[in-house]
């Protein structure tokens, strides 16, 4: 038997020896970076700086300081999504709204059926939130054709604080005009969907001929505000979602600009 002791010491010193150089930190863990706090401030400071001047184009654009544009700052994509979808966007809706409402109490009818209110449709009355949430909230080039399509559906939802005054000016006695730059070929479904979102009681729906096709908006709708006037109508409010609803001749007694951080429309 002897000669098993060398055998069973050298079992056990192995034994021993493996126990020794186990060591769990040598194991495959996974990759953690940790960035240096000079680093992950200069991360926050261009986070921060990109914030800043979205905010500022935004300002620039509602102010229509900027050259026309065809779409949104690309950095500035996910901000605007999370302004155009979240409670800054319905807060700066609703105080325009309310601003109109309080003007239009304050104003004393004529009472003879000719005291207009005109409202512009998309992105005024209709949101098409839902249109640009599929096509980066502006960030992409604006497709007409699909755009079109969307429209076809007519599913765009009410915008409530609109949808709100809208009723209000109805109940005052006044007569509401929509102007659009939409197409007369979509009137069909522009009424159904007008009417799905909760609207009624319109005096006209002005869309775009075949002989108004190629006009800028701003001159479109400037010809058929003097239509009006030249019928006898008084314009008094007018609430847009873009400049070139508001500007140009036979403009209204005060205007409403509404929010659109998405597209612009000369």
């Amino acid at each position: 038997m002897a000669f098993l002791r060398p055998f069973l010491l050298f079992c056990l010193i192995s034994v021993s020896f493996a126990h020794e150089a186990f060591d769990s930190h040598l194991l495959p863990r996974p990759l953690i970076l940790e960035f240096p706090q000079k680093v992950e401030n200069q991360l926050e400071e261009l986070d921060g700086e990109i914030k800043l001047r979205c905010d500022s184009w935004r300002f620039n654009a509602e102010a229509n300081n900027l050259s026309p544009w065809r779409r949104i700052p690309l950095e500035c994509a996910e901000y605007v999504k999370e302004y155009s979808s979240g409670r800054a966007y319905q807060l700066d809706v609703e105080t325009a709204s309310k601003e109109a409402e309080i003007f239009a109490k304050s104003v004393k009818l004529v009472g003879d059926g000719k005291d207009v209110w005109i409202f512009d449709i998309d992105e005024t009355l209709l949101s098409n939130l839902p249109y640009y949430t599929e096509h980066g909230y502006g960030s992409d080039v604006f497709n007409p054709l699909e755009f079109d399509n969307w429209v076809q559906k007519a599913t765009a939802p009410a915008l409530l604080p609109s949808l709100k005054l809208y009723k209000e000016l109805l109940d005052l006695g006044f007569k509401v005009v929509l102007l659009t730059g939409r197409s007369e070929s979509q009137r069909e479904v522009t009424t159904q969907n007008l009417i799905d979102a909760g609207y009624y009681g319109w005096e006209r729906l002005i869309l775009r001929t075949p002989d108004d096709q190629g006009k800028l908006a701003v001159f479109f709708k400037s010809e058929k505000r003097s239509e009006m006037e030249n019928e006898g109508y008084r314009i008094i409010g007018n609430s847009g979602d873009q400049w070139s609803d508001l500007l140009g001749t036979s403009v209204s007694l005060r205007s409403f600009k509404l929010p659109n951080a998405m597209y612009y429309i000369s």
